[in-house]
C-alpha cells in the first residue's frame, strides 16, 4: 500500500474526535503502561513470597470479586457525581491501595489489599466509558472505543514487557511504579478533562426519567445482552487462565506460552484501527453474532493444537474475534442506554467482565482436572455458538426501526408508562 494511502487511511482514523477524547484516551494509555502488577502477581506470591499456588488462585478471585463489586457501585457514582469525580476517586484509591500491596506481607492483609486492589481498578472503566459516549458523537463511537481498546493493548503490551525484567531487580519497584503511573492518570483527569455528564431538563428532573437498580434490572433487554456479554467474557478469559494450563500439561514451558499469547497483543496493535475502519458502518448484530461464533471455535481449535505455530494459529482466529467484539459490543451498550444512565449501564456491562475474569478460574480448572482440556475447548466452542445465536434470537426481534437505530444513534429511554430501560448499578 503507497505511502500516501496509508497516512491518509490513519489520518481518516483519528481525525473528527474532540480533543476531550484525546485526553482522556491519554490517560488509558499511561494506566495500562504502568499495568505491572497483574502482570507479575501470581510469580510475586509464588516465587518471592513462597506461597502455593492455590492462595495466588485465591487472591486472584478476592481480585475479581472487587472488581465485581465496584462495577456497579461505580456505575451510580459515574452518575450521581459524575464521570470527573468517579474518575479522580477511582485512580487516587488505585494509586494509593496498589503501593500499599506491596509493602504487605501477611497472607490475610495481602488478600485484603488484593480484594480493594481490584475493587479500586476497576472502578475507572464505567465512568471512562459513559465519558466516551458523552463527548463523541454517535457515528464516531465504535471508531473511538476501538482506539481506547487499541491503546489498552499497547500499554499493557509494553507494561507486559516491562514487568518481566523490574521484577528482576524488585517486586516492590513494580507496585511503586504503577501506583505513580495510575497518579499521573488523575493528574490528566484534573488538569484536562472537565465534566461530562449530560444536564437533565425540567422534564427530565421530574423523576420519570429516572434510572435506578431496578429500572435497570428489569430491562429484560439490555439484561440479555448482558448475560451473552458475560458468556462471550468466559471464552477469551481462558487466553489467561485456561490456555496456559493446558500448554503446560502438554509440555510447553512458560516462554513457550508466552510466544504464543504474544500473537494476541501485536495483532491488536496492528490490526485493531485498520479492521475498525472496515466494520465502523456494518450492522452490529451481524459482526456480534460472527465474532461471537469465530471466538468459540478459535479456543475450541486450541484441542488439535500440537507446536507453537498451531497454538499461533489458533491465537490469530480468536484474537480476530477479540478485534471485532470488543469495540461492537461496547458500542451497543451506549446505544442501547439511557443518556442519564450511561454510569450505570456501562457498570453492568463491565461487571460481566469481572463475573467472568471470577469464574473462568474455577470453570476452566475443574474442567481440566476432572474431563480433560479437550472437554475445556469443546465447551468454549459450545459457548461461542451459543452466544451468537443468543444475539442472532435476541437482536432480530427489534422492530425495524430500533434496528435502524442500532447502526446509528443510541436509543431513547422508553415512554413514561415504564421505567427507562437499562442496566444500573448498586
Amino acid at each position: 500500500m503507497p505511502v500516501a494511502r496509508l497516512r491518509r487511511a490513519a489520518q481518516e482514523s483519528v481525525s473528527g474526535l474532540p480533543r476531550e477524547f484525546w485526553w482522556l484516551w491519554t490517560s488509558t494509555l499511561i494506566n495500562r503502561l504502568g499495568a505491572f502488577v497483574a502482570t507479575f502477581m501470581a510469580l510475586y506470591l509464588t516465587l518471592d513470597r513462597g506461597y502455593s499456588a492455590s492462595y495466588a488462585g485465591l487472591v486472584a478471585s478476592l481480585y475479581g470479586l472487587g472488581g465485581v463489586v465496584s462495577s456497579l457501585v461505580a456505575g451510580v457514582m459515574a452518575d450521581r457525581l459524575g464521570r470527573r469525580p468517579t474518575l479522580l476517586v477511582a485512580q487516587t484509591s488505585t494509586a494509593f491501595s496498589v503501593a500499599l500491596l506491596g509493602f504487605m506481607r501477611d497472607p490475610v492483609s495481602i488478600a485484603a489489599v488484593a480484594f480493594l486492589v481490584g475493587m479500586t481498578s476497576n472502578a475507572s472503566r464505567p465512568a471512562v466509558q459513559a465519558m466516551m459516549a458523552d463527548i463523541v458523537r454517535p457515528e464516531d463511537r465504535v471508531r473511538a472505543f476501538s482506539l481506547n481498546y487499541w491503546a489498552i493493548n499497547l500499554g499493557f503490551a509494553v507494561s507486559s514487557a516491562g514487568a518481566g525484567f523490574i521484577a528482576q531487580y524488585s517486586y516492590l519497584a513494580g507496585f511503586l511504579g504503577e501506583a505513580s503511573l495510575t497518579l499521573a492518570c488523575a493528574v490528566v483527569v484534573f488538569l484536562k478533562l472537565p465534566e461530562s455528564r449530560p444536564v437533565r431538563t425540567a422534564v427530565e428532573n421530574t423523576g420519570d426519567a429516572a434510572v435506578r437498580l431496578g429500572t435497570v434490572l428489569r430491562d429484560g433487554r439490555f439484561m440479555s445482552i448482558v448475560g451473552l456479554s458475560f458468556v462471550v467474557a468466559l471464552i477469551f478469559q481462558q487466553a489467561s487462565v485456561g490456555l496456559p494450563v493446558a500448554m503446560g500439561e502438554d509440555g510447553f514451558s512458560s516462554a513457550d506460552y508466552g510466544m504464543a499469547v504474544a500473537v494476541n497483543g501485536v495483532l491488536i496493535v496492528a490490526l485493531q484501527i485498520p479492521v475498525t475502519r472496515f466494520i465502523e458502518h456494518r450492522d452490529p448484530r451481524r459482526l456480534l453474532i460472527i465474532s461471537s461464533v469465530l471466538a468459540g471455535y478459535g479456543f475450541g481449535l486450541t484441542a488439535f493444537a500440537g507446536s507453537i505455530g498451531l497454538y499461533a494459529m489458533t491465537v490469530c482466529v480468536w484474537t480476530i474475534a477479540e478485534i471485532v467484539n470488543a469495540p461492537t459490543q461496547t458500542g451497543l451498550v451506549v446505544r442501547l442506554s439511557p443518556v442519564h444512565g450511561r454510569g450505570r449501564y456501562q457498570g453492568m456491562y463491565t461487571m460481566s467482565w469481572s463475573a467472568a475474569a471470577l469464574i473462568a478460574p474455577l470453570m476452566s480448572g475443574l474442567v481440566i482436572d476432572h474431563l480433560g482440556a479437550e472437554w475445556l475447548w469443546g465447551t468454549c466452542a459450545a459457548l461461542g455458538a451459543m452466544a451468537g445465536l443468543g444475539y442472532w434470537l435476541l437482536l432480530r426481534g427489534l422492530p425495524a426501526e430500533a434496528s435502524a437505530v442500532l447502526a446509528a444513534e443510541p436509543l431513547p429511554a422508553p415512554p413514561p408508562r415504564a421505567e427507562p430501560s437499562g442496566m444500573s448499578v448498586p
